[in-house]
């Protein structure tokens, strides 16, 4: 007889955490969650998931509470703050955080809730935005004991299509922020190339169709060239507050390590800069405003 699916605790239904919940209703996963504007959480409690006043009433039902949340101050409010989750904490727990933040931070906060509840912690970051949320696809990179992660990567795959244990906690978020230097990176070079093309008069709605299968091909180009071409701004999928966030965690950490991240460090400016003009809240295909010519615009 096949046993029961665990209860799962969400902290965190956000344009992320909504389909990453959804797609673990549709797996059969009990779910109970938590949001900070608790009408996020409508959606799930209409398909079956229970809600809860508290982050730290996620651990009273669930013996896995994942979280998926903004930055690292949020989660160490979430997890530490009053009403938190350390305050349900129990020794054999495990607290399985999707959210992308400094690796230093994450070990020190999993020392800290380990040493005083016997709570555990894995960092499992995601890559795929959105789109990989909803069908399923994300890319996740874990950090923990390989018995934590394997304990976990049922779960994970409920939500992704590949799950790889990248070595003690806080290597998730090492991961990361490799993937959000080469993302970053180059949803500002994509909005430079599509800004040349209009400039020399070439139809930049045929950039990602010409270069795909080509070694300049990616999927950002396929996502993101398009949406600049056509000036397709909404609905917001992401947001640029999140790559300056994780472009400063990167430089930051480069910093910590000795090592050379220069282009990462130019981009973290020009993503202030664009931030800086009203559009951290908006898509980061709005990135291609940067380099078309105001006048033209007008």
């Amino acid at each position: 007889m096949m046993s029961a699916l665990p209860t799962l605790g969400f902290a965190g239904i956000g344009l992320m955490g909504l389909p990453m919940c959804q797609r673990l209703l549709a797996a059969g996963y009990p779910l109970v969650v938590w949001n900070r504007n608790p009408r996020k959480c409508a959606p799930l409690v209409a398909a079956g998931a229970r809600q809860v006043a508290a982050p730290s009433q996620l651990c009273d039902q669930a013996d896995l509470v994942l979280s998926c949340l903004a930055n690292t101050e949020v989660v160490r409010e979430v997890v530490f703050g009053a009403g938190g989750i350390a305050e349900g904490a129990r020794p054999g727990q495990l607290l399985l955080d999707l959210s992308s933040l400094e690796p230093a931070a994450t070990r020190e906060m999993a020392a800290t809730l380990a040493r005083d509840t016997g709570m555990g912690w894995v960092d499992a970051p995601v890559s795929g935005g959105t789109q990989g949320a909803e069908a399923g696809s994300l890319a996740i990179m874990a950090g923990g004991t390989a018995a934590d992660v394997e304990r976990v990567r049922p779960v994970l795959l409920a939500m992704g299509q590949r799950v790889t244990h990248m070595g003690a906690v806080g290597a998730g978020q090492v991961t990361k922020a490799c993937n959000q230097m080469i993302v970053a990176c180059n949803a500002l070079v994509i909005a430079e190339v599509v800004a040349l093309a209009e400039r020399s008069g070439v139809d930049a709605r045929l950039l990602a169709e010409a270069l795909a299968g080509g070694f300049a091909d990616s999927r950002p180009l396929q996502i993101l060239a398009p949406q600049m071409a056509e000036s397709r701004f909404e609905p917001v999928k992401w947001h640029v507050r999140t790559l300056l966030k994780d472009l400063d965690g990167a430089v930051k950490l480069s910093r910590e390590q000795g090592a050379a991240t220069p282009i990462s460090g130019l981009a973290a400016q020009l993503m202030r800069l664009h931030g800086g003009q009203g559009y951290l809240e908006k898509d980061p295909a709005t990135l291609v405003q940067l380099y078309r010519d105001p006048a033209a615009e007008a």
